[in-house]
Order: structure tokens, then C-alpha cells, then sequence
């Protein structure tokens, strides 16, 4: 209800009077609280027992009033619909032409359902408030709604979580803990979130700098314009959104950000493959949106220490920039004490070989390292690039590498369709400079299932396994048939 569409369609519907109920699962929760004016409004509501103790009450007191009290109540219950009105959200729906009732307990089935069974034979929009508590039924899951939205294995007695205990820390928690730091110095860094502060680390952030910190409810369109009019008054504003839901606020980053040169940093969680929730949540097409426009940089890191200096890297740049990064643990590597912003457009050669060019970007970059060890115990002896940037490409490296290694191979965790290999391909044919072979891996052309990330990156081949086997393919592809004996 914090998002536009949901009052498009209502103004819509109300206004052709269609056959339409609305059903509002009111619990004060997305997955964080609740925030914002609709919120408070939505909860300055009389729950049912409340309100049939007070109608009871008072109907008792008008009935005793002598001679007249009996005449008091009957006009009084007459009103009662319109006093209902009056305290709860129904002046709101109303104004769309809907039909208002509730609030109801939605947890009482028998009265939930005499009431569906009632207003089904209306024929105008209806609206029906029901409220109830997210994780009714389980005590554990009521007192800590937050952690039980989306839970792994756990113990049903406690509600403690049974998964094995890591010291390494996530890039959602490098990332959060990095701000807190950097806002420790800089007060003029602010953190925007859509209804996520606990998804995407910012909760410390907001603990300790509740003024710096705005979550917007679930409205990414509105954060990423609220968080471009802060950076016109000299702030530097740090928007942190699921890679999957910063698709919806696409129109505001091209209009209110990129055209305007505005510099909002992007912080792009759950990017490429985020396990079992499936084709709404993977992360697999925010490098393909994001590098085509004007202005913007975008970048993603091999390891932690790398978000911090991106992160760095894009509060001193003067204009748009995004990092995205993975979901999950990070690569365990010991934070560095000293954090130097990146040069923009600047990869790492990190091994050199003279038999296969492979460029890699973000959590692809260690996996390659793996394939990179393999393929040298199998005698190819391959120069892998951590390019960090998708744009701007580092077009010398780039070119002066293809020029001299005949096999390249892209990687990265996204699809494949205007993605970073893609954005090399672009480059190699800009400059007339192609390798006798090229291969991308990515995800592919369409929308991926749900599954855990191991299984799936194996699928898909974005394991040192799946990078071992592309390129041998792509080598073998223009060997003789006794070389090609030799290699496998």
C-alpha cells in the first residue's frame, strides 16, 4: 500500500464501479515495520474486542439516561457505521468509491468468512480491512516477526537458528558496517532504504544516525528520487536496494539521477544468483540495465576489502555510481586498515599466461582464480583480469591483452544479454581487434528456478568446474584432432 500502483488501480477500479473486493492484510509489517503517515493511519484503528467493549459500554450508559436513553442508543447505533468511518482508514477507500468495511480480526475465521460470504453479493468495490500478526500461532515467530519472514533450519522449541556458525562475515554486513564507519567521518553521508534496513545492513546505520537514515517504506521509485533530491543539497546519499527491486525505480534513476549527473550511490544487494527465492529475487539483470546509461559508473568487487574501496571510490565521485555484490558469506579476506578510492576504469591483472585471456567481474573473479589453478595443472597457462568495472571498461588492458592472447573468455554472474561480456564484445568490435575465439559465460536467456546458489552456479556453469570445461571447450574448438587428444 506505500507504492503508487496499489492507488492507480484503486483509483481505477472505483471509478468504473467494477465487482471488485480489495482484501487489506493489515499487520504492521513488509518485512520490517511499517513507516510512514499511511502506517500510522492504517494502525489508529480500534481492534474488534476493543470496540465491541467500548460500543457495549457506551450503549449501556445511553440506555440508562431515563425517558429519552432508549431514543439516544437507536439514533446512535444508526450512526455507528459513520463514527466507524470516521476513526478508522475507511474515509480514504471511500474517496476511491469503495466500499469500506473492517477493521476486522482476520485471525476469527467464523466472522472473516460470514463477512466474505456477505459482501461477495455486492456488486461495487469493496475494500476489507482485516487486521492480523505476522507469525500467529508460533510464539517465536510473533515476538521476532523480522527474523522468522524469511528463517533457514531452526530449532521449533527456541527458535534459535540450527545452521553451522560462520566467522565470515556477508557483503551485506561488510557493507553496512563500512557505513557506519565512513558516516563516523563524513556527516554528510546519508543511507536510503525501501523497507529493508535489516536486508540490506543498514540497521546499525540506523541506530546510530536515526537523522541520516530514511527508510521510505516499500516505494523505490520515491526512495531513488527522494535520495537525488538530497544530493542537490550536498549530501551524499547511499541507496541500498535489493538488485530485483531496483528494477522498479528504473525510470527515476535515468530521470532524477543519470540526466541530472546527481551523485547517489547505488548499493546493489542480492545481485546475480540469490538461491531459493526464486525467478522474483535473482539479481541477474542489473549489470545489462544500469551500464547503457549516461553517467553512471558501475562496479563490482572481487572480495571486502574491494566494496570498501568501491564504496570509497564512488562517495568521492562526482556523479552516479553503483556497486553490486553478491548474496552470502564474502571471501574471508582480513579487512585492510587503510581504504584508497579505486581509479575509475582501472582492472587487476591478477595471474598472466599466454594461452587464454579470461576477464572476470565481481564474485566470478575468485571462482576464476580456482578454474585458473586447475587449467595450469592441465598445462594452459591462462592471464586472468579482475576488470572491477563494467563501466567504464578498462579499455587499454583490455585491448592490449586481446591483442597478444588468442582465447578469451568473459565471466560473470549475470545474464548474458548485454551483460559485461557483452560490454567487451562492444569494445574488441569499436576497436577492430577480435581474438581468433570468445566465449561469454553467464546465465542464460531466460528466468532462473529457485535452488540453492551452489546448485544452481553449477548448473549454469559458474563454477571452477563450469569455467574449467568452457574453456577447454573454447580451446578445443580450433586445435587438431591430436592436440585435441592431448587436452583431454
Amino acid at each position: 500500500m506505500t507504492a503508487g500502483l496499489a492507488y492507480e488501480a484503486l483509483n481505477q477500479a472505483g471509478d468504473l464501479h467494477k465487482d471488485l473486493i480489495v482484501i487489506l492484510n493489515d499487520n504492521d509489517m513488509s518485512i520490517a515495520r511499517n513507516v510512514g503517515a499511511l502506517s500510522s493511519l492504517l494502525s489508529r484503528t480500534f481492534s474488534g474486542q476493543r470496540l465491541q467493549t467500548w460500543r457495549k459500554e457506551f450503549g449501556e450508559f445511553l440506555k440508562s439516561v431515563p425517558r429519552i436513553g432508549d431514543n439516544i442508543y437507536q439514533l446512535a447505533k444508526r450512526g455507528e457505521e459513520s463514527f466507524k468511518t470516521f476513526i478508522t482508514p475507511g474515509m480514504l477507500f471511500e474517496a476511491f468509491n469503495f466500499d469500506y468495511f473492517g477493521p476486522i480480526n482476520g485471525h476469527n475465521l467464523n466472522h472473516l468468512i460470514t463477512i466474505l460470504k456477505n459482501i461477495k453479493n455486492l456488486h461495487d468495490p469493496v475494500l476489507l480491512h482485516v487486521t492480523t500478526t505476522k507469525g500467529k500461532g508460533y510464539e517465536q515467530a510473533e515476538k521476532n516477526p523480522i527474523y522468522f519472514h524469511g528463517v533457514g533450519c531452526f530449532d521449533v522449541a527456541t527458535g534459535n537458528s540450527t545452521a553451522p556458525s560462520c566467522s565470515t562475515p556477508t557483503y551485506t554486513h561488510v557493507f553496512g558496517d563500512f557505513m557506519v564507519e565512513l558516516a563516523e567521518q563524513n556527516d554528510k553521508l546519508v543511507a536510503v532504504t525501501a523497507a529493508m534496513p535489516e536486508g540490506t545492513g543498514l540497521a546499525a546505520f540506523a541506530e546510530r544516525f536515526p537523522e541520516r537514515f530514511f527508510d521510505v517504506g516499500i516505494a523505490e521509485q520515491h526512495g531513488v528520487t527522494f535520495a537525488a533530491g538530497l544530493a542537490t543539497e550536498g549530501f551524499r546519499p547511499v541507496v541500498a536496494i535489493y538488485s530485483t527491486f531496483l528494477q522498479r525505480a528504473y525510470d527515476q534513476i535515468i530521470h532524477d539521477v543519470c540526466i541530472e549527473k546527481l551523485p547517489v550511490i547505488f548499493a546493489v544487494d542480492r545481485a546475480g544468483l540469490v538461491g531459493e527465492d526464486g525467478p522474483t529475487h535473482h539479481g541477474q539483470f542489473d549489470l545489462s540495465y544500469l551500464r547503457h546509461l549516461p553517467n553512471m559508473v558501475v562496479m563490482a568487487p572481487k572480495d571486502e576489502n574491494e566494496l570498501r574501496r568501491m564504496l570509497i571510490t564512488a562517495i568521492k565521485h562526482d556523479g552516479p555510481a553503483a556497486i553490486r555484490y553478491p548474496r552470502g558469506m564474502a571471501t574471508g579476506a582480513a579487512l585492510e586498515k587503510t581504504t584508497d578510492p579505486l581509479a575509475i576504469g582501472r582492472a587487476e591483472v591478477l595471474t598472466e599466461g599466454e594461452d587464454l585471456l579470461i576477464l572476470s567481474i565481481g564474485r566470478m573473479v575468485g571462482v576464476s582464480l580456482e578454474a585458473d589453478a586447475k587449467l595450469r595443472a592441465q598445462g594452459i597457462r591462462a592471464t586472468v583480469v579482475n576488470c572491477r568495472f563494467v563501466k567504464p571498461l578498462d579499455a587499454d588492458c583490455i585491448i592490449r591483452l586481446a591483442q597478444k592472447i588468442p582465447y578469451l573468455l568473459t565471466v560473470e554472474e549475470n545474464t548474458l544479454n548485454g551483460g559485461f561480456g557483452s560490454a567487451v564484445l562492444e569494445l574488441l568490435s569499436d576497436c577492430s581487434i577480435l581474438p581468433a575465439r570468445v566465449k561469454r559465460i553467464g546465465l542464460p536467456d531466460q528466468f532462473i528456478e529457485h535452488g540453492s546458489q551452489a546448485i544452481l552456479r553449477s548448473k549454469y556453469g559458474l563454477d571452477a568446474e563450469g569455467i574449467l570445461r568452457s574453456a577447454k571447450e573454447l580451446i578445443a574448438d580450433a586445435l587438431p584432432p591430436t592436440s585435441l587428444r592431448a587436452l583431454a
